[in-house]
């Protein structure tokens, strides 16, 4: 019944029971720690504390109890440490984190709403008064309980999915650890309906497009000194071809070349980059278009579009190496960022592991592909309740230890992470006025910011909306977003700008949705609708997880409709095929949408860069970002629809780059959105 182990984490002796190892998460500080819940282990544990022989033994050995409250036990940080994601709670876990915390009191569970066993140094008690006190508190918390079922029915979901967070951690925990599998390829992105052949010639001809280039096939990993390194690397602005003269209209052109840690020249391409021409006096930029020639040597260009000073800049987001990283990473181990669903049944509560792909060998899974799109999600199913019984979606985690210590060192804040590439000569040009019409290409760049204004170089014609024109703009209009929380940025961005426009409480999770807002004077509605699985948000009811395309399939349309859709963020872990076949199932609802409701004004928000360090790099790098983006504009182009071109309106702005991107970036955006609706 009882035996004695010693924990790797700590060197302490830790006690177990029923030949079931009591695991990091549930010590305290000073000892054990244990969690009374109505669960049938905790029953046993109980009956087993109940019985005076074992007492009599844990009094041999020196075991002195004393009572604790729900604080008795408070970590300062908490750190689950080494649990597969199948046996845990929506807290992020570190699977294969090799070094152990500095202390025990740093992996203790959070222990709220329950009651612990707390083992002590130095308490005297005689073993009938500990007993029959823990008894009589047991059974004033198991009244407690018992008393307050009704309560308990209601509670909110956030209230109920911390309770089972806790229970489930507990079971989990006496399940013990589990080896982390490693997804293929293969088995995660081709789930789903098959495609047509058209549909698998165009995922070929988009996974071409995105093809990278990057070390020498065969070459394996390199040394640190042997990656490109920013501060030896260089650029340089090459002479105009008018008499040393620069004007408005014209193409500004840099060759950047890039050199490794030790000065050497770098002779293969890869490297990701990002240029912006800008000047402070003008609050202008533009975003440069950069071309790798596979050699070490990158060209950039930009357009020169107003006069007077501008400056160039360069930044190296990853080195060649690093990209590599991400693409194996992208393709072995989408189950990097997993996410749970918890289950409930009266009073009986479970959570589970969910995700696009799940290895059944890891046990029965429930299906949830959704029946319309054939879109596919799945969760393991619970040990003892159904596949119905699931009541919500959440955010589980994200694994650590995906790289080797080689690896590791390729994404370092300040080294190899966003670092500025310096100019080998003068970074600044002074543009004159045009003197001819311009004949530059501008497919490529969408527009360009003058005063802090965005000028779209497409059919819009950008016009400046205060709160009073967005009020007349969208009277009379029902707008409706679909998305993530970049989108959502718009929605808020509305009830904060009209005074009039009120939000309407749905007695929605915060930062979740859904949301509705009506002006009832000028007849305005607006609603925000976070897309279906995955998604990254903190926790989402299971009625509420809806997949954009069967939304658009239910709207009537019509030119008072405006849809608002961005999608992306949470694809980042995934291989492209995932995102590919969500887009697609979009696309044709659009399609659907536009057809039977002609006048229907549908917006498409683009991917944006963000701040980066080695962990968010691993998840959310904005090359994950840039290789959606692509894939994107490819298949929304020729649509009857707007894009909001998030990616350069971010890169060229003065402002650091960040997830959700700064209120004088996001205004633009609406500007711009409300310039299409009413022109």
């Amino acid at each position: 019944m009882e035996r004695e182990i010693t924990d790797t984490v700590g060197k302490k002796k830790v006690t177990t029971l029923f030949g079931k190892s009591i695991v990091p998460e549930m010590f305290c500080a000073r000892g054990v720690m244990v969690i009374l819940t109505m669960d049938h282990e905790v029953s046993r544990l109980w009956k087993y504390m109940r019985n005076a022989k074992n007492m009599k033994q844990l009094e041999a050995k020196k075991t002195n109890f004393s009572l604790a409250g729900t604080f008795g036990c408070q970590p300062k940080v908490s750190k689950p440490y080494g649990l597969h994601p199948l046996f845990t709670s929506t807290t992020a876990v570190d699977i294969e984190r090799k070094d152990p915390p500095t202390s025990v009191a740093d992996r203790v569970v959070n222990n709220e709403g329950g009651m612990t066993i707390m083992k002590t140094r130095g308490s005297t008690m005689s073993p009938n008064v500990w007993k029959y006190g823990l008894a009589v508190l047991a059974l004033l918390g198991l009244v407690f309980l018992l008393r307050n079922i009704s309560i308990l029915e209601n509670w909110n979901c956030n209230t109920v999915s911390a309770l089972s967070q806790l229970q489930n951690r507990i079971q989990s925990s006496l399940s013990g650890p589990v080896p982390v599998y490693h997804h293929n390829h293969s088995f995660c992105a081709h789930l789903g309906q098959k495609p047509s052949l058209e549909e698998e010639l165009e995922e070929r001809y988009l996974l071409s497009s995105i093809a990278w280039p990057g070390p020498p096939s065969g070459s394996g990993p390199v040394a640190l000194l042997q990656t490109s390194d920013p501060v030896h690397s260089l650029f340089s602005i090459l002479p105009p071809e008018n008499e040393g003269r620069r004007y408005v209209g014209e193409q500004l052109e840099i060759i950047v070349q890039m050199y490794d840690f030790k000065g050497r020249a770098k002779s293969y391409g890869g490297d990701f980059l990002l240029a912006r021409l800008h000047s402070p006096e003008c609050r202008a930029g533009v975003a440069g278009v950069v071309l790798d020639h596979e050699n070490g040597f990158y060209s950039v260009r930009f357009p020169l579009l107003w006069e007077g000073s501008a400056q160039v800049e360069v930044t190296m987001v990853h080195p060649s190496e690093a990209v590599a990283v991400l693409r194996r990473l992208r393709e072995e181990r989408p189950d990097r960022v997993y996410f749970n669903s918890l289950y409930r049944l009266g009073l009986r509560f479970e959570t589970t592991v969910c995700n696009v792909c799940l290895s059944p060998n890891w046990g029965p899974l429930c299906d949830y592909t959704d029946p319309r799109t054939g879109e596919p999600w799945y969760c393991y199913k619970p040990k003892t309740l159904g596949c119905h019984a699931r009541i919500n979606h959440a955010k589980g985690g994200y694994l650590k230890n995906l790289t080797t210590n080689k690896e590791a060192l390729l994404f370092q804040s300040g080294v190899n992470i966003k670092v500025p590439i310096l100019a080998s000569g003068k970074n600044t040009i002074k543009v004159l006025p045009s003197r001819t019409e311009s004949a530059i290409n501008l497919e490529e760049t969408s527009g360009y910011y003058y005063q802090d204004s965005w000028r779209p170089l497409g059919a819009v014609a950008m016009r400046q909306f205060d709160s009073s024109a967005i009020t007349r703009c969208l009277s009379n209009k029902v707008v409706h977003m679909y998305g993530d929380s970049t989108v959502r940025q718009w929605f808020e961005f509305l009830v904060e700008a009209l005074p009039d426009l009120k939000e309407f409480n749905l007695q929605s999770p915060k930062r979740v949705g859904p949301y509705m807002a009506v002006d009832s004077g000028h007849n305005i509605l607006v609603t925000y609708r976070c897309h279906g699985p995955p998604i990254r948000f903190t926790t989402v009811m299971a009625s509420e997880m809806r997949y954009i395309s069967n939304e658009l399939d239910g709207l009537s349309g019509g030119p008072s409709t405006v849809v608002a859709l961005s999608i992306w963020s949470h694809f980042s872990t995934f291989p492209v095929e995932v995102y590919v076949r969500r887009l697609r199932h979009i696309r044709k609802a659009v399609v659907r949408l536009l057809e039977r409701a002609p006048g229907t004004m549908v917006v498409i928000r683009s991917a944006n860069p963000q701040a980066l360090d080695q962990q968010v790099s691993l998840y959310n790098s904005d090359w994950f970002s840039l290789q959606l983006d692509a894939v994107l504009r490819a298949m929304f182009k020729g649509l009857d629809v707007l894009l909001v071109d998030a990616w350069q309106m971010s890169v060229a702005h003065r402002h650091p780059h960040i997830l959700h991107p700064s209120p004088v970036i996001v205004k633009n955006m609406v500007d711009l959105i409300l310039s299409y609706v009413c022109p």
